[in-house]
């Protein structure tokens, strides 16, 4: 017990006041969601090439590691801003600018060999990053949800303060051997109150307000050796709260448990990679799953699960990067990059390709649409073996490698989310400006 205080004491010592006063405010006023308004959805033209609106490249290439690359992009569940992660362990958090006037700054003019603005916040992680996500219940105007957990190779998972960039806690597992062992997969709970981490062979649950070694432990197979094998590389909760979780495995399965005991439901077979992304439709009904050196994301219905509805394609049958996936606010479409530098836009009613368009001149690995407006955010990059030497131009990148673009989407006009159009839309630049501003929070 007394070694237990002392840690305790250690872990509070580390941390800011702030920090402290949130691990000690008691778990029923945490837990209190604020009240949020459904917002209004844009109906999306995606037959209509998107424009580039803002685009970040310089940011990520330094001296010291030129062969730096992006691995994925996140909006914040606020639409305040998007997060990047890079391969020199870097975190890049980008919120959106706005001018005088309370719009959308303009940088079309801005000189082509710059990026639009520089990053809000810079955080250095300490190794390789296996993942990250958001709090869901993320607002600006709520400092003390404006943070981000992450898991890194070597060591324990870390909360970020995503306004100071400020450590806030850790959460850590050990091995047999009482060594620190790194989770491969992260995700907070639909309720925002346990973080889920993916093992080997097992999942690791920890309560956000008790930092420290404290979790549970499950395995992911069962007595008789059934079940899910192999290292838990990707996770996703159901949002319709329905209480299912879903796993990918690099064994090259997903599974379904359920979130309150985390009983085994069923094991989904049929990708060909390793899965490393995993993401539910937005009734629930149907998951969506994609590989390494696999060319198919997969939709399976939940509620049937001998067969796979259909496949999407995506290039990306060569590389082991994980290639990120995103569904649209509305929850008709799903968007995702690959080796071609294209993001491919998908029906998730028919599976049927709708559109492309060209996001960048290398790979395309991450892809995230804004949680309600109009528009989306792309990552780009890949490791590139052999040293780029100034001395030979031929081998410098371009400012659309290793880069990460906002794209605005043309759109038809703004519904509820009952399907009832509240406003006319646009395609022209201007008038798109002045609805995302009628829809910001004052």
């Amino acid at each position: 017990m007394e070694e237990e205080a002392s840690e305790q004491q250690l872990i509070r010592e580390s941390m800011d006041e702030d920090a402290v006063e949130l691990l000690e405010t008691p778990i029923e006023a945490v837990e209190e969601k604020p009240s949020e308004e459904p917002y209004p959805l844009p109906v999306i033209q995606y037959d209509v090439p998107p424009y580039l609106t803002y685009h970040f490249f310089n940011q990520f290439r330094t001296p010291s590691n030129p062969n730096n690359f992006l691995k994925g992009v996140k909006w914040s569940p606020d639409g305040s801003g998007f997060l990047t992660c890079s391969d020199d362990n870097t975190f890049c958090l980008y919120n959106l600018p706005y001018d005088e006037s309370g719009q959308l700054a303009d940088f079309s003019s801005s000189a082509a060999d710059t990026d639009s603005y520089a990053a809000s916040l810079v955080m250095s992680d300490g190794e390789s990053v296996y993942d990250y996500c958001w709090y869901p219940y993320m607002s600006s105007s709520s400092p003390e949800t404006c943070v981000f957990a992450s898991t890194t190779r070597d060591h324990p998972i870390h909360l970020w303060d995503a306004t100071t960039g400020q450590l806030r806690c850790t959460y850590r597992a050990y091995d047999a051997m009482d060594e620190i062992t790194a989770a491969f997969s992260i995700a907070f709970n639909p309720a925002g109150t346990k973080i889920f981490a993916g093992y080997n062979k097992s999942i690791r649950i920890f309560d956000i307000h008790r930092p420290g070694r404290d979790f549970t432990q499950h395995s992911t197979l069962q007595g008789n050796k059934e079940g899910q094998s192999g290292i838990i590389s990707s996770m996703a909760f159901c949002p319709s709260h329905s209480g299912l979780l879903a796993t990918g495995s690099y064994s090259q399965t997903t599974a379904i448990h359920r979130e309150d005991n985390m009983e085994l439901l069923y094991v989904l077979h049929g990708q060909e990679g390793g899965v490393t992304h995993v993401q539910f439709s937005k009734d629930g009904n149907y998951l969506y799953t994609g590989g390494r050196k696999d060319p198919y994301i997969l939709c399976w219905d939940i509620r049937k699960t001998a067969e796979i509805v259909y496949k999407m394609y995506r290039s990306s049958e060569t590389t082991n990067q994980r290639i990120y996936f995103d569904i649209e606010p509305r929850g008709q479409h799903l968007g995702s990059g690959g080796q071609d530098g294209s993001v491919h836009i998908y029906n998730l009613q028919t599976g049927q390709w709708v559109s492309s368009f060209r996001a960048a001149s290398d790979t395309v690995n991450g892809f995230s649409f804004h949680p309600f407006l109009p528009m989306a955010a792309s990552s780009s990059g890949h490791r590139r073996f052999g040293v780029i030497e100034d001395s030979h131009e031929d081998m410098l990148l371009t400012g659309d490698e290793n880069c990460v673009s906002v794209w605005s989407f043309a759109y038809s006009a703004f519904v509820e989310n009952d399907g009832s159009p509240i406003s006319g839309g646009s395609n022209g630049k201007s008038e798109l400006d002045e609805d995302l501003h009628l829809r910001q929070e004052p």
